[in-house]
């Protein structure tokens, strides 16, 4: 009898999930940095909430109802209740907040920087795994505080090198959306409907005009062939829709009546009215703040997704085009957003507490970044492979690297069995800046080889003659031993 064949796993990663280097590691690190120094500087207190939650804190605010898992990533424990890995940071802390509301100063200012998890179809730049920072004022319904999240988020993107232009972080009130949808008779009784509407409108960048339509009528099938259920709103219910978030688009369009223009301009609903005078509250104070609408801007169109948002809505989006996987040029989109959300808090308490947030997708953002420059957009620091050429004396190669950590380099001693030609080889694989060569005779003489693997490489491209560039040997010079640091350092100076 034959053995068995043992089981060999395939190695692959499920969709929306993917592996980070090194690279793009340090420079999220980088992004984060920068924007908790923006945070911390607007008077924001750090917080960190668990990764996991019961799934009924989270409760009605779910996203997308309608599909399976509603959108989170679930299990049961060994108690047998339901946990939730977050979908986001807000849900989690409107649990901390009801749990520690009486000790908390009001109002509560913290940031928070963490990963999510959405059990979402993925797409282009949109993973089931990212990172999100957000920052949250709670116990205060003033629209300065939605003021100031939108003009910190402002001068959190330019922190990170955005410049004018770049970027425009965009407003409305779910308030106003409200009205009009009591306007072309949904009532606020039929949350179901509602939330099928505000879905569809939230995806009009994605979609287009088209594909709101469809979704506002009787429904529409993807290119994958999946089939998402309307709103089956009537033509003229779309109409007004439409034109609110488009006037433009409808206003020329034949079927759009006088009596829709009128129905539309004058919004006699108040809760609509409501939310007229918070977004006019809002630009007047980031106005007064010298944040003009290239940088903030009312948007009818502007919706976001999730159930919990009662009032202010906003979305951070890039303006500049960036390649796709498939080499075509697309505008990113959104890289964060938010809202005011004063009914979250009391689902725990019962007690009504005003709250806003704003969060950035580090993720997404620093993907569209990366896609713009074609390059990392913050590189590691310069990295220094001491080569080992004698393995009886490897504790000097280690003295080598632990005096250029000692003076704030990067530096690491080779610990592999191989010769020097490999231990080049291997430098240049790790993306080394420099390799530091120390056999037994430059021990002897108290000297110390530095080659400059960045510039060898380039030279290297462009010398024809190999025996041109073992005779200059521009890359490649010898120094005094208790010369190494500085030596380096003018190396590094060079090189940028």
């Amino acid at each position: 009898m034959s053995e068995q064949t043992p089981f060999r796993p395939k190695a692959r990663l499920p969709r929306g999930f993917k592996d980070r280097d090194e690279a793009e590691l340090a420079a999220e690190r980088r992004m984060l940095d920068t924007i908790r120094k923006v945070y911390s500087a607007y008077g924001f207190q750090a917080l960190e909430t668990s990764s996991l939650e019961y799934s009924d804190a989270l409760g009605k605010f779910l996203p997308d109802l309608d599909r399976p898992n509603e959108g989170v990533f679930s299990f049961k424990d060994d108690d047998g209740q339901w946990v939730s890995l977050r979908y986001d940071l807000t849900a989690p802390l409107a649990r901390y907040v009801a749990e520690n509301f009486q000790g908390l100063p009001k109002p509560f200012r913290r940031y928070q920087v963490g990963t999510v998890w959405r059990n979402e179809k993925p797409g282009p730049g949109r993973f089931r795994e990212f990172t999100q920072f957000d920052a949250d004022t709670v116990g205060t319904a003033s629209p300065a505080a939605d003021a100031e999240l939108l003009m910190m988020c402002a001068d959190s993107l330019e922190a990170l090198g955005l410049k004018r232009g770049e970027y425009v972080i965009k407003l409305n009130n779910r308030k106003i959306l409200d009205g009009l949808l009591e306007q072309i008779g949904i009532p606020v009784a039929d949350r179901a409907r509602r939330n099928v509407v505000l879905r569809a409108i939230d995806k009009l960048d994605r979609l287009g005009v088209a594909g709101l339509r469809a979704l506002l009528g009787f429904g529409r099938k993807d290119e994958s062939g999946d089939f998402t259920k309307g709103a089956e709103l009537s033509p003229d219910q779309i109409n007004l829709i439409i034109g609110l978030i488009q006037p433009s688009i409808v206003s020329s369009s034949p079927n759009f009546s006088a009596t829709m223009a009128s129905n539309l301009a004058s919004s006699n609903t108040e809760i609509g009215f409501q939310g007229r005078i918070e977004v006019d509250s809002i630009l007047q104070i980031v106005k007064a703040g010298g944040y003009e609408a290239d940088r903030i801007m009312y948007d009818p169109g502007i919706v976001r997704g999730l159930e919990y948002y009662t009032g202010a809505v906003f979305e951070a989006q890039l303006t500049f085009p960036v390649t796709n996987e498939q080499g075509e040029a697309v505008v990113f989109g959104s890289v964060g957003g938010g809202g005011r959300y004063d009914d979250l808090i009391a689902r725990f308490t019962g007690q009504s507490v005003p709250a806003t947030g704003i969060s950035i997708g580090v993720s997404r953002l620093l993907a569209a970044l990366r896609a713009r420059s074609g390059t990392e957009v913050w590189a590691t620091e310069p990295l220094i492979v001491v080569l080992v050429l004698d393995k009886g004396a490897i504790a000097e190669s280690f003295r080598i690297a632990q005096e250029l950590r000692a003076a704030g380099l990067r530096a690491e001693a080779y610990v592999g069995d191989s010769g020097m030609k490999a231990q080049l080889k291997y430098a240049d694989r790790r993306g080394a800046a420099i390799a530091v060569i120390e056999g037994s005779d430059e021990r002897a003489r108290g000297e110390v080889q530095i080659k400059d693997l960045i510039l060898g490489a380039e030279l290297a491209k462009s010398t024809e003659s190999r025996a041109d560039w073992v005779k200059d040997r521009p890359a490649q010079q010898t120094v005094k031993r208790d010369e190494l640091v500085s030596a380096i350092r003018a190396v590094l100076t060079r090189g940028g």
